[in-house]
């Protein structure tokens, strides 16, 4: 479990482009709690989430606040938010091994680095993967790495961009359960973004509808 949990506190935000308000929230996710923002291409998803990680376009103009419990970060720069993003696309370093990718997330100062990965592997059913290439795993393989290097990073909060859309149908549903599982063990605030009603349904918590 992660330590000092904290709610997500989105207040008062909106965001325009060019005098025309594209976005406004307010709410605040709970730890274990997964809200999701579904909408079509086009709708402020991608906005929402460039804001909320600390990457926001300067062509946007952004008011309100972001708190992790009662920090601050939306004066922040991206690396200092303490936010995951787990995205459609694994990104897993092709030039690092599963243990290698998976150590490039644990902070600096792990200790049992070694360890930490090979639990985190076999929490995954990839014990004994630590060796492999990248690209020879599987896509749910690649998924379940990024995931546990995420994990280790030890965020504060997780933004998910419509991680399970490039997935076949079967393996979706099983990478659904295991990431909304593992997110709502570690008690992390989470905002999922999709336009796939069966990744709403399954997140199981508030839904929010743009467009």
């Amino acid at each position: 479990m992660t330590p000092n949990l904290q709610s997500l506190h989105i207040k008062q935000m909106t965001i325009t482009l060019a005098g025309e308000t594209l976005l406004a929230m307010h709410r605040d996710i709970a730890p274990g709690e997964v809200l999701t923002v579904m909408g079509p291409s086009g709708s402020g998803k991608s906005t929402l989430l460039a804001y909320l990680a600390g990457f926001l376009s300067p062509a946007f103009q952004a008011q309100g606040e972001l708190y992790l419990g009662d920090k601050r970060l939306d004066t922040l720069p991206a690396e200092r938010r303490g936010i995951g993003l787990l995205f459609q696309d694994p990104m897993l370093f092709p030039h690092l091994s599963v243990a290698g990718n998976l150590r490039f997330g644990l902070p600096h100062r792990a200790k049992n680095k070694r360890q930490q990965v090979s639990l985190a592997l076999e929490q995954v059913g990839l014990a004994g993967f630590e060796t492999r290439d990248p690209a020879t795993l599987s896509g749910g393989q690649q998924a379940r790495v990024a995931l546990m290097r995420l994990l280790l990073s030890q965020p504060r909060a997780v933004l998910l961009d419509e991680p399970f859309s490039k997935l076949d149908t079967a393996l979706r549903q099983e990478m659904r359960t295991l990431v909304f599982g593992q997110l709502r063990e570690a008690g992390l605030p989470t905002l999922l973004v999709t336009h796939d009603e069966a990744d709403a349904n399954a997140a199981g918590g508030s839904i929010i509808a743009l467009g």
